[in-house]
């Protein structure tokens, strides 16, 4: 789930999807919903969806409810959000410009309750919030690929790997050991797509952080998504990782596409 408030443009957009065992349950899309008006601080709900601040960078209540679909779930951060830009210092410095000004996240719990139809679920996982404000501008990236999983030994990474249309290689990447962030100093981001050339199948990413140890992670998708932003376009991925060890976590990949694609 996702909001998004363009207060230039004076209008929000939204994204709420729900599957359940790789099967979509719940769909809703709104790309130019009235302006909210409002922030995370006092609340903003754009479309159905509620978001409200709980306890700054740490805590949200994430409310919808619409005939057969209704949620009321709490996100609980596990640790302190960082800037994926300030981690990666001058690096990402292009792409700061074009589509963030700073970008913040963090791995959290989202517990509570869904109902759905005639049944209620319980819900107690895991997954990455994200806070983040500038200028969007899609239209200076060719593409991206991003990937945020958490994994149960308390290890998650936030990696982001773009092309500009001049084709500059831009990255913001941290990962957390269970105790700090840590900056990367080097990103090596394998994605296997299939025959649509849009659709991941696989994941190997490599991560080298200051202290020169390395992590590495392979994943496979469950559930995939398109998502439109007019001439760019989103493939959504939730993801089953695997670490080395054989460790299991779960997260997003996201690859965005400014269309018409032309791969290679």
């Amino acid at each position: 789930m996702r909001i998004g408030l363009l207060e230039t443009l004076r209008h929000s957009n939204m994204v709420l999807v729900l599957f359940r065992d790789a099967v979509p349950c719940y769909y809703r899309i709104r790309a130019a919903a009235p302006y909210a008006g409002k922030h995370l601080d006092t609340g903003v709900e754009v479309a159905g969806l509620r978001l409200a601040c709980m306890e700054p960078l740490r805590k949200a209540s994430l409310k919808f409810a619409d005939g057969d679909f209704a949620m009321n779930l709490t996100s609980q951060g596990l640790c302190p959000m960082a800037d994926s830009i300030a981690m990666t210092s001058g690096e990402a410095g292009s792409l700061a410009h074009e589509v963030a000004a700073a970008h913040l996240e963090g791995p959290g719990t989202v517990r509570g309750t869904l109902r759905l139809r005639d049944a209620e679920l319980e819900i107690d996982g895991t997954g990455f919030h994200e806070v983040s404000w500038g200028v969007r501008n899609w239209e200076a990236l060719s593409h991206y690929r991003l990937s945020w999983p958490v994994f149960d030994n308390g290890l998650a990474f936030a990696g982001i790997h773009a092309t500009t249309r001049q084709g500059q290689d831009v990255y913001m990447r941290m990962l957390y050991h269970g105790k700090q962030w840590r900056a990367v100093c080097e990103l090596d981001d394998v994605v296997e797509f299939a025959d649509d050339t849009m659709t991941v199948k696989s994941l190997a990413w490599r991560y080298r952080n200051d202290l020169e140890r390395n992590w590495h992670y392979t994943a496979r998708p469950l559930f995939r998504v398109f998502i439109p932003f007019d001439g760019f376009l989103l493939s959504e991925s939730m993801m089953e990782c695997r670490l080395a060890d054989g460790t299991i976590g779960y997260g997003l990949c996201e690859c965005g596409f400014r269309l018409p694609w032309q791969p290679g």
